[in-house]
């Protein structure tokens, strides 16, 4: 009788050992998914909090922080109505105007010839998207052009005036 009892205090013991272990295990999983998700959420945070804290404790530049983007407009009227919804939506620090540029492109199999205006939009690399989405619903152009730059270097003051002047995500 002993010898059923003992086993079966046994076969109780490896169980419970069981379960503690998957419950401990599940916990530690379970912490890890919700961290990881977490994480991926709030990476656009997290990035610019990161590039400020190299910012200051290095003193130099985090390459791929900023941007700039060229957008060309039919005319300075377009291209200061897109500027001034940019910079009221606060999605860029500084937009420069430069009026007539002379454009030579190809459009449905012509070479065409034009006068245009170039944009040039400085902004974090995080609001690009918000940018172009933007003015590709208002733009007069069916396939405005929008090409972004990441910036490798500048004056650290002009950057941190940047991201003064644009908020976090």
């Amino acid at each position: 009788m002993t010898f059923v009892a003992t086993s079966r205090m046994e076969w109780l013991f490896q169980r419970c050992h069981k379960e503690v272990f998957f419950s401990g295990f599940r916990s530690v999983l379970l912490m890890s998914c919700l961290l990881l998700v977490l994480s991926v959420s709030m990476y656009p945070g997290l990035w610019s909090i990161g590039v400020q804290l190299h910012s200051a404790f290095t003193g130099s530049y985090a390459p791929g922080h900023h941007s700039l983007l060229l957008i060309n407009s039919p005319n300075e009227l377009a291209a200061k109505d897109i500027g001034r919804v940019i910079m009221e939506r606060r999605l860029a620090a500084s937009i420069n105007i430069l009026a007539r540029t002379s454009t030579m492109y190809y459009w449905k199999g012509e070479i065409q010839d034009a006068s245009e205006v170039l944009m040039l939009v400085k902004t974090k690399t995080s609001r690009i998207q918000q940018v172009m989405d933007f003015v590709r619903s208002v733009h007069p152009y069916a396939n405005p052009e929008v090409l972004s730059f990441l910036v490798e270097d500048g004056s650290l003051a002009y950057m941190k005036w940047m991201d003064e002047a644009i908020p976090d995500d």
